[in-house]
């Protein structure tokens, strides 16, 4: 209690301390100096002292806790309370007896009142004072202790009789006012005080507060001062601003039946002043400058800066900036109002009497809490005049600061509206604000109409003008009615039809090419207009619009309902009258409609996490839209849909069904979300609606557009509506446009590329199905080619064990699983797993049935992929059919194709088709052109077999061996080989070649890998027999081309299986060759001119590498061989059948050749033996055919048969070693009547790669060597020896006309020869060989008689020879040199070299001494004429040779000397290398007398050797040494 004590003297100390000084301090100021107060002073306490001018007084102390106690305790006990008992109107506690103090108190208060109303004062004894002082204590105290007045009975009295009486007095305006009443300061102090009484005692003055609020009000509408009613309108605005007041007025007197309607009366008269811009519309100069003044105003206030009232100034400029001051505080009274309500609603959600506009709760049917009652009463009775001022002066104003003021009280009180559901202030007041949205009205509207939503037009709206200009404002008031549609969207409701008319106007704005903000000041294109700083408004006006549908996922699901309802509704409203409009306003329309459409897009795509209660009326109203007429809004809707179906299949509720694995796991299927399937299905049947309910190509074009896309992007996702989507596209397939079917099967296509994993698999049959309707359909040709290419993809996914389990086994095997799952899990896999295969093969089996009905097609290209398909399938995947399903497919699939193509084919018209006309030209119809191949029916199904063929040979090559495990497929295998054989004997080119590569590749493939009997490789050989051995006389490209395939197969054939031909089916491969080589030999001599093999005899060459015998059949080399020897070129007449031995020796000067030609030795006899004729097999000679000599077969059959013939083994070569050396020589020959041909040079090179090769070989004398036999090499060196006799003497180095060789082809013959000769004398002559000496006389005497061309010329002639004649047969006489010289090759001396060199020194020396007498009688015959180059170059030649001649002594031994001359000789050491110039010695004498120097120089030479062999030296010499 002391403490409370203390406190209340503290607070009694501080409420004298204020109030007494001021007191005095004012009393003071105003009375003379020398006139004292001691009673007023008593009340001042001892220990302070004040300085009043130059006289200081002390007064008494006064207890003040004994004084004032109990009065301050009263006061203290509802100061804490006065707030509340003022807002709430509860009486509070009053205490009418009053302490000492107290009623002094009282006494100066009575006082104070009495002298401000001009009276006297009784208690002080003061007869007069200026009011205004008076008053203005009364002000202070009335401000500052309202405790005292609200506790104290008769202070109350006082307030109540006496101040208000008082007050009222002087406000009362009756007549001009006087003196001091008059003052400003006066009135100011007046109307504070006033205004104290209304804001701090109306709760208990309440009669009082009214007079006072309506005497308020009624000066306003006085003609008065203006400064009179601008501090009017100050106290006024005053009420307003404050919450607590409003509330304590409006509760008081507005709420009250029986009491006036002040809040509302302030309001109408605050609106009277805002309204009085109208009155002076006539003096549009002043209306405007009060505008721009007002607006300066507000512009001030928002940077801190007040206006105060000037009262000396009275110009013009005064005026304006008084009468806009008086505007600019009514419409901040206005405002505070607007705020009031707006603060008051915030409360009472606060509290919890009202529902906040962003709870997603539905609000209240009735208002319950007394605040909220209150606000809704304040709506309900001030926003009409609220709003119409605030619309008149948003209407007249352009500053941003007064602008921004405005709507924010626009922005406040829509909001309060919002929260209270006060559906027509809201709406009244958004419509409002809609006006200032887009432009401005030309006319003020005195009053706003009031509209319901449903009933709302855009008339206020602009029009799209050419251009459009958006201001300040218009974009502070688009801010702002974004603001309130962010704020208030859970509760517009039908109010969002406003909103959205105004959006979707500026959304035109925007987009029009035309607009701009008012920054811009000309028109700019969208272009510059976009990459300019001006046009950020746009921007964020177009991203505020945005922004605001965007948010809707924040929303209420009903709100949201709302805003969609709205926005069907503003389309909808729309639509009439699109079509017979003016281009302006359709074009409107047409805006209006399509921001609909775009937002209910976004409002979809923002709320797909709860998209099910919008889908049905925003799709419904796409699907309205697209059934109407025009053609701009159908594709506006379809595209919407398409956006709207791929959101939501987009969207994170499909996207986790996906991640989650609801496809692979059937029991998550199983307890799938129903509302998510039913989701799915409401996506997808718009389509099917649009599709099924109009016959608009267009729209059911775009339909299947948008199930494209829905597939393309998100049929991942799909699984409960894939029935619904495959029955639309069964029905596309039917259908007869084609563009509509390409559509449908571009879907058909991403599901079965793509979404075939996903597809449960009921649905697969109907995939299957629909495929094959597609495949069927005779619309377009490159679909159904596709779809059967579809087959084949479903096909392998099949195959590959993708597919699962449908629902019920899956159910099933679940079930089953369940109960065995804790003893034996893997026979619940196991049945799964049998499920899968009977799935699979189901599916298969339809496929292979679609496919081979599909092979029947009429279109060629149709059937032939099917079959190909089926064909490829099986292979591809037969290894995991079953040994049933295998059977199936050969005995229902596979042969059945083959046998129906086989009858069509045979049965199909054979008329040449025209092709599709083109047009005309001369009169006559102009056809596309066909190729020939195919230009009949029957062709195209040559076509088809070919194609099933192919298939047949795919299913061999790669499952044979498992096929012939079959049952009954001899059977077929049979068949098949009867069919191709009837292919190759009376079908097409291509059907044989089929036919043939089908088996061809069945048995390469097999033999290779041994898994092939030898029943069908022989029953592969007999077709290939039969077709040969039938038809050798066909001749046409198209047999040969059968043939040659049918050579390629006989070679490949044996190459692949030689393990499985036995000698029987060797011969009989053989004969088959036989034959086909026989037909090719009468080719046309055209053929043969032109330089050409034809191809037939081409593939012969081929193959023939390809059919030697093996090891096995070793044997049949030789016969092998001898079947190719009958093909190279033969004599021109018939030989004469001779044996191995005989041999005949003449010395005639006229020798005959094995084919008959005759020639001479030239003068000079040889020692070589004749030959009568060659051992030739009567056999080959039975088959020589004519015209066989020099074909280009046999060009190239040469070197071929020469690469066989050294592939050969020794034991089979040497068997016909005699008749390969004739063949070749007789190939050789040919060089006589074609000495530009090509036969005799390869017959020559092949020659010299047989002897190189096999010349030592042809000399061992090993028992085992398989050429043993002395007979046999006897016979094969004759055939050698004769080959180079007849080769060398009659064809080598032979002069030729000049026109028969150029210079290029001579010199390569001159080449062919020196290789040849080389053979003989370096490779044959050289080496240690068994050749008789017969055969090496014969050797040597052919080299001799090639030598002695020269020499044996007369010297009339000699000078005709060619050069490279001349040179030949220096070759040839340089050989007989060397192979007599033994310097440097002691080492390589061997029998056979000794046994030529004894055979060729006589031989040399005897061609020697010819040659030089052959010089002394040309000598002798010429006379002084000069002497023939070519016969002295020889001659010279021979003279060096022999200057260089260095001989053996097995060659010494023989030369033909006396004994003594021998012995001599050889007993003086090396003097016998050149024995032989002994032999020469007398010619030489000879020689000694020519006349050419150059022939006695060399011949000196030489003498001067034989002395040095003889020993003879000069003595001149002998003495010197």
């Amino acid at each position: 209690m002391r403490k409370v004590r203390l406190k209340l003297s503290e607070f009694v100390s501080g409420f004298l301390k204020v109030i007494v000084p001021q007191i005095v301090y004012r009393i003071l100021q105003r009375l003379p100096l020398d006139k004292q107060w001691p009673w007023f002073l008593t009340m001042w306490p001892l220990q302070n002292r004040f300085l009043l001018g130059n006289l200081v007084l002390e007064v008494k102390s006064i207890d003040l806790d004994q004084v004032l106690l109990p009065e301050m305790l009263a006061a203290a006990s509802i100061v804490q309370s006065t707030e509340y008992d003022t807002v709430a109107g509860v009486t509070p506690i009053t205490r009418e007896s009053l302490t000492k103090a107290g009623t002094v108190g009282l006494r100066l208060l009575e006082d104070v009142t009495a002298l401000a109303a001009g009276g006297s004062a009784t208690w002080l004894r003061i007869s007069s004072v200026q009011r205004s002082f008076a008053l203005d204590i009364l002000e202070f105290v009335l401000s500052n202790y309202v405790a005292i007045f609200r506790t104290l009975v008769p202070y109350e009295q006082v307030l109540r009789h006496k101040i208000c009486s008082l007050l009222m007095t002087s406000l009362r305006i009756n007549a001009e006012l006087e003196g001091e009443a008059g003052e400003a300061f006066f009135r100011r102090l007046l109307l504070r005080s006033v205004a104290h009484i209304i804001r701090l005692y109306s709760s208990f003055l309440i009669t009082e507060s009214e007079v006072f609020l309506s005497m308020l009000v009624r000066v306003t509408t006085l003609d008065l001062p203006l400064w009179h009613h601008i501090l009017v309108l100050e106290i006024l605005r005053g009420f307003c601003v404050e919450v607590r007041t409003m509330r304590v007025l409006f509760q008081n007197f507005d709420m009250n039946l029986s009491n006036t309607n002040v809040v509302e009366n302030i309001v109408k008269a605050l609106a009277r002043v805002v309204s009085s811009l109208q009155l002076v519309v006539k003096v549009q100069d002043t209306s405007e400058e009060s505008l721009a003044a007002v607006a300066g105003m507000f512009s001030s206030k928002a940077k801190g800066i007040e206006w105060i009232l000037d009262n000396d100034a009275s110009n013009a400029a005064v005026l304006v900036a008084s009468e806009a001051h008086a505007i600019t505080l009514a419409i901040e009274g206005l405002l505070g109002v607007v705020f009031t309500i707006a603060t008051l609603t915030d409360e009472a959600v606060d509290t919890g009497e009202l529902e906040s506009p962003r709870c997603e709760s539905d609000p209240p049917a009735k208002l319950n809490g007394k605040t909220a009652f209150l606000c809704y009463s304040m709506v309900d009775s001030l926003w009409l005049t609220i709003l119409d001022t605030l619309s008149l002066i948003l209407a007249r104003s352009q500053g941003e600061a007064i602008v921004l003021e405005i709507l924010k009280g626009y922005q406040a009180f829509t909001q309060a509206c919002g929260v209270l559901r006060a559906i027509e202030p809201l709406n009244s007041f958004l419509a409002s604000l809609c006006k200032f949205t887009i432009n401005i009205p030309s006319e003020i509207e005195k009053k706003s109409s009031v509209q319901s939503p449903g009933s709302k037009r855009t008339e206020h709206l602009a029009d799209q003008r050419d251009s459009v200009i958006l201001t300040p404002k218009n974009v502070q008031a688009l801010r702002t009615l974004f603001n309130i549609a962010h704020r208030l969207h859970n509760v517009l409701g039908p109010s969002w039809v406003l909103v959205l008319e105004t959006l979707a106007a500026l959304d035109r704005t925007i987009h029009s090419p035309h607009a701009s903000t008012q920054e811009v000041s000309t028109t700019v294109t969208r272009l510059s207009r976009e990459s300019s700083g001006h046009y950020s408004d746009f921007n964020i006006l177009s991203s505020l619009n945005s922004q605001l549908f965007e948010s809707s996922a924040f929303m209420h699901i009903s709100a949201v309902k709302s805003l969609v309802s709205a926005l069907c509704q503003l389309s909808q409203q729309s639509l009439p009258g699109i079509s017979g409009s003016s281009p302006s306003t359709s074009s409107q329309k047409i805006g209006s409609i399509s921001f609909s459409v775009e937002r209910m897009i976004s409002i979809l795509v923002s709320n797909v996490h709860r998209v099910e209660p919008l889908w049905d009326p925003v799709v419904g109203h796409f699907l309205e839209l697209a059934e109407n007429s025009n053609q701009h809004l159908r594709s506006m809707a379809l595209d919407a849909l398409d956006r709207s179906i791929c959101a939501v299949l987009g969207s994170d509720q499909f996207h986790d069904r996906v991640t989650s694995g609801s496809f692979t796991d059937t029991q998550h299927i199983k307890n799938a979300s129903t509302e998510l399937r039913s989701l799915e299905r409401a996506v997808i049947s718009p389509l099917r609606v649009l599709y099924y309910s109009t016959q608009s190509f267009d729209v059911r074009s775009r339909s299947l557009r948008i199930l494209l896309h829905a597939l393309e992007r998100h049929g991942e996702k799909l699984h409960d509506s894939w029935q619904d989507i495959l029955e639309m596209l069964r029905s596309v397939a039917c259908a007869a446009e084609k563009d509509l079917i390409t559509l449908g099967f571009q879907s058909l296509r991403v599901i079965m590329n793509d979404g075939l994993s996903t597809i449960p698999v009921d649905c697969l049959q109907v995939c299957i199905d629909v495929t094959g309707a597609y495949s069927a359909q005779q619309t377009e040709l490159n679909i159904s080619l596709t779809a059967i290419g579809l087959l084949w993809t479903t096909t392998d996914f099949i195959a590959k064990g993708h597919i699962r389990l449908s629902s019920g086994q899956s159910e099933k095997a679940d079930s089953e699983k369940r109960e065995e799952v804790t003893t034996d899990s893997t026979k619940v896999d196991s049945q799964a797993s049998i499920f899968n295969v009977v799935e699979r093969d189901k599916l298969l089996i339809s496929i292979f049935s679609l496919l081979q009905t599909l092979g029947a097609d009429e279109r060629p290209e149709v059937r032939n992929s099917a079959i190909r398909t089926l064909f490829q399938t099986l292979g591809t995947h037969g290894q995991k059919l079953s040994t049933s399903m295998w059977e199936d497919c050969l005995w229902n699939y596979v042969f059945p194709s083959l046998d129906r193509a086989s009858h069509m084919a045979a049965t199909s018209s054979r008329d040449e088709w025209h092709g599709k006309e083109l047009g005309t030209q001369g009169g006559k119809a102009v056809h596309m052109l066909i190729h020939h191949s195919r230009n009949t029916a029957q062709k195209q199904w040559d076509e088809t077999l070919v194609v099933v063929l192919a298939g047949i040979a795919r299913l061999l090559r790669s499952f044979f061996p498992y096929l012939r495990t079959l049952s009954n497929f001899w059977s077929g295998w049979q068949t098949l080989i009867e069919f191709v054989k009837s292919s190759i004997v009376n079908g097409s080119k291509e059907v044989a070649l089929a036919a043939i590569n089908c088996l061809q590749t069945t048995i390469l493939t097999h033999s290779v890998k041994g898994n092939l009997p030898m029943a069908y490789l022989k029953s592969v050989l007999d077709v290939y027999e039969h077709f040969l051995l039938e038809s050798p006389s066909r001749r046409d490209k198209a047999i040969d081309r059968v043939k040659q395939e049918i050579l390629h197969g006989l070679g490949e054939l044996f190459a692949q299986s030689q393990q499985g031909f036995d000698i029987d089916m060797y011969k009989q491969l053989l004969e088959v060759v036989h034959v086909a080589i026989q037909a090719t030999t009468t080719i046309s001599n055209a053929a043969a001119d032109a330089g050409s093999i034809p191809p037939l005899q081409r593939t012969m060459l081929e193959i023939l590498p390809l059919l030697c015998p093996s090891e096995h059949l070793c044997s049949m080399w030789s016969l092998f061989l001898q079947s190719i020897l009958k093909y190279l070129p033969r004599a021109p007449l018939a030989l004469e059948h001779r044996g191995d031995a005989k041999q005949v020796g003449e010395t005639d000067s006229t020798q005959v050749d094995k084919w008959g030609k005759k020639e001479t030795t030239n003068g000079v006899t040889s020692t070589s033996p004749r030959l009568a004729g060659d051992p030739v097999e009567s056999e080959i000679i039975s088959t020589s055919i004519s015209g066989i000599q020099c074909s280009i077969f046999s060009e190239k059959l040469i070197p071929v048969f020469v690469d066989l013939f050294l592939r050969a083994p020794d034991s089979e070569k040497y068997i016909i070693y005699p008749e390969v050396i004739q063949a070749l020589g007789r190939c050789m020959t040919t060089r006589r009547d074609s000495a530009d041909g090509v036969v005799w040079r390869l017959a020559v090179e092949g020659f010299n790669r047989i002897l190189v090769s096999d010349i030592v070989r042809l000399s061992q004398k090993d028992e085992t060597h398989p050429c043993n036999s002395r007979s046999a090499r006897n016979r094969i060196w004759k055939e050698v020896a004769d080959v180079f006799e007849i080769f060398l003497v009659g064809y080598c180095g032979r002069a030729l006309p000049s026109n028969v060789l150029s210079t290029v082809a001579l010199k390569a013959d001159i080449s062919v020869d020196m290789a040849f000769l080389t053979i003989l004398g370096d490779k044959i002559l050289k080496s240690q060989i068994d050749a008789p000496s017969d055969i090496l006389q014969r050797l040597v005497s052919t080299l001799d008689r090639c030598a002695s061309r020269t020499c044996s010329l007369p010297v009339e002639t000699v000078e005709l020879l060619p050069s490279h004649c001349f040179r030949f047969s220096l070759a040839c006489l340089q050989k007989l040199f060397i192979l007599t010289s033994s310097k440097a090759e002691v080492s390589d001396w061997n029998a056979t070299r000794s046994e030529v060199s004894k055979i060729a020194i006589m031989v040399l020396m005897e061609r020697c001494e010819h040659i030089f007498n052959r010089l002394l009688i040309d000598e002798a015959d010429l006379g002084e004429r000069p002497f023939p180059s070519a016969r002295l170059e020889e001659v010279l030649f021979v003279l060096e040779e022999l200057a260089h001649l260095t001989i053996h002594p097995d060659a010494s031994s023989i030369l033909p000397l006396h004994p003594h001359l021998k012995h001599g000789i050889t007993t003086e050491g090396n003097h016998d290398g050149r024995a032989h110039l002994l032999v020469l010695h007398p010619s030489l004498c000879e020689l000694v007398i020519s006349r050419e120097p150059r022939v006695r120089e060399l011949v000196q030479v030489l003498l001067r050797f034989v002395s040095e062999i003889l020993g003879l030296q000069k003595l001149t010499r002998s003495g010197k040494s």
